[in-house]
């Protein structure tokens, strides 16, 4: 009975392994396929697709950052994906600190304000928030993007400080409290250095989904000096002509910073699920 067992343990993981290194290599295998690709030019990624560039060479690179105005664009990216995700942090660690160690009725309809937010996309209020923008003058402005950036970040992030914090024992509040601390020295003294693994989780989830978004700032901007990387790598797809290579190191230059920035936070990433940062 126990052989026939560890026989079936032992398919099973055969299969499980296999599975995961055909899933890993058709995950992994576009992202090298791109970057070999864009040290390769236009007519020899036509002529020989899957091929390993003959002549590499940094054409392409070099024609991004001059035409393209690929170093504007990367430091646009930089800037809203940097403020923006700050600011739905600590602001959602402040809020969960607020909704969860404080004792009022209404935190439960606070509470649900931001699970509502959660069912809010972005093509339902991208007409409403264009008009208000050009009103109110901040059209075509950083403010104008980081604002929407922080608002649509904050549900999910307050979700799972709230859910963190929560698991904070009280006692240390209160030992505080009566060691004569105010409510911001224990949320700065207590609740942010215990809450360091959220803080990462929520730091990862919104920089990734803010640098990756387009439709907000392709809205929201107009002109090449506020566009982000999304939205310049979009403007070198023609609709007649398109040059893959000059799109392949454009893909490139916009996807190393998020490999770099995961790989910097992954550990404290994998810590903030671990210990409960999304389950009540």
């Amino acid at each position: 009975m126990s052989s026939s067992m560890n026989k079936v343990s032992l398919k099973t993981r055969i299969i499980s392994y296999i599975i995961l290194i055909l899933f890993t290599v058709i995950t992994i295998f576009p992202f090298i396929w791109m970057t070999y690709s864009s040290f390769k030019l236009k007519g020899a990624i036509s002529m020989d697709p899957l091929g390993l560039p003959k002549n590499p060479t940094l054409a392409n690179y070099q024609k991004a950052f001059k035409f393209g105005h690929m170093g504007i664009s990367f430091l646009n990216s930089l800037i809203y994906s940097s403020i923006s995700t700050a600011g739905a942090v600590m602001l959602s660690v402040s809020i969960g600190f607020a909704l969860t160690k404080f004792k009022y009725r209404s935190a439960k309809i606070f509470m649900g304000f931001f699970t509502m937010g959660l069912l809010i996309t972005v093509n339902s209020v991208i007409t409403p928030l264009f008009i208000m923008e050009t009103t109110i003058g901040i059209y075509n402005t950083y403010l104008g993007v980081i604002l929407p950036y922080i608002a649509f970040g904050l549900p999910m992030a307050v979700l799972i400080s709230c859910s963190f914090i929560r698991g904070i024992p009280n006692s240390l509040i209160e030992a505080a409290i009566i060691d004569g601390s105010t409510y911001i020295q224990i949320f700065w003294k207590i609740i942010v250095p215990i809450s360091t693994p959220v803080i990462a989780t929520n730091a990862v989830l919104n920089f990734l989904g803010n640098w990756n978004e387009f439709l907000m700032v392709f809205t929201l901007t107009s002109g090449q000096e506020k566009r982000s990387l999304p939205v310049t790598i979009n403007s070198f797809a023609g609709r007649l002509v398109s040059d893959y290579g000059l799109q392949f190191s454009a893909l490139v230059i916009g996807t190393i910073p998020m490999f770099i920035f995961y790989i910097l936070l992954h550990d404290k990433l994998l810590a903030g699920f671990g210990e409960g940062a999304i389950k009540e």
